[in-house]
């Protein structure tokens, strides 16, 4: 396994990022078990959740899972850089349709955290991160509420999660100005099939040194083959059929190029991103143990320029904001 830098920490994390998200939903715990110390065998030592997996409003199904992993031992908790997430409403019980249970304010970022920390049965998040941006809360009153949890030794980075260029910016000259860390994480939809963060957000977080963690790098399964008619549950998803009919010529060159190269196009789609000089770690959500053993491939595949070239072909990037539509 290859390690980095979480952006512009010194946390060496490993180069691909293990996703949780099916876990309670697709995978049962049993399986998710056994996924996350193959992980740990294989020297994946990044995992990334949030309290909204699981699906059930307020359950924190996947959480509780992994925390109960943690429960286990073995070194299991140490071992692991885990990182979670707080926005999504999870009022339920006696705070069913009440205010205040979502979001990112000083309040629900307390609770919130308290939550997972008890759901993660653990005494620190290595990375707490902000599920969307909320618009609302001044800066002010994020970074004063993430600075008491790091101080009460509750969390030790923060991060955010689907955040244009200009709130990372804002964000982070916020903390700048608190001479707190501020953000040093970015998860971001990005693949070969949705590139729009190459144009502002992977500039601006190499800039401010915040590591770009993708989701979705194979575009919802859809970049791991569907010409001839395989793929999971997602490649069969009414959403997943129609990316592959929009994309339906890209794609069969795509795939033509992957067996040219002998390798399987989830790979190279895996590998490319890491080509990527903003990119940290992508999330792969793997449902079983072969989905997730299969996946070490994708450090090893070498990208000359000339695939890389042929690459763009297929499926053209952007420049760097604003030369690409400036001139």
């Amino acid at each position: 396994m290859k390690f980095t830098s979480l952006g512009r920490t010194g946390l060496q994390v490993s180069r691909l990022c293990l996703g949780t998200m099916n876990f309670g939903v697709d995978t049962t715990k049993e399986d998710a078990f056994r996924i996350m110390d193959r992980a740990l065998e294989l020297g994946i030592n990044f995992f990334d959740t949030a309290d909204v997996y699981g699906w059930k409003k307020g359950e924190g199904i996947t959480e509780r899972i992994i925390g109960e992993w943690f429960a286990l031992g073995g070194g299991r908790r140490e071992r692991v850089v885990i990182a979670t997430k707080l926005y999504g409403d999870m009022g339920n019980g006696p705070l069913e349709n009440w205010p205040n249970t979502n979001r990112v304010t000083a309040l629900h970022l307390r609770r919130a955290c308290d939550a997972s920390l008890a759901r993660l049965q653990t005494d620190y998040i290595d990375l707490y991160q902000m599920h969307h941006i909320f618009r609302v809360a001044p800066w002010d009153e994020v970074w004063e509420a993430y600075e008491v949890l790091r101080y009460q030794g509750k969390i030790l980075y923060a991060g955010s999660s689907n955040f244009a260029a200009w709130h990372i910016v804002q964000a982070n000259e916020a903390a700048k100005r608190r001479n707190f860390l501020g953000l040093v994480s970015e998860q971001s939809k990005f693949s070969l099939l949705q590139r729009d963060i190459e144009l502002e957000v992977g500039p601006a977080c190499e800039a401010y040194g915040v590591g770009v963690i993708p989701w979705s790098p194979l575009a919802g399964g859809v970049l791991g083959g569907v010409s001839e008619g395989a793929g999971g549950v997602r490649r069969r998803s009414d959403w997943a059929l129609k990316v592959a009919e929009k994309h339906a010529d890209g794609l069969a060159k795509w795939e033509a190029l992957c067996k040219e190269l002998g390798e399987q196009p989830a790979d190279v789609a895996l590998g490319w991103t890491l080509t990527r000089s903003f990119v940290t770690a992508p999330i792969i959500g793997p449902r079983t143990m072969d989905q997730l053993e299969g996946s070490l491939r994708a450090l090893e595949i070498e990208f000359t320029p000339e695939v890389l070239a042929a690459i763009d072909e297929i499926f053209p990037g952007f420049k760097t904001a604003p030369e690409h539509y400036a001139w």
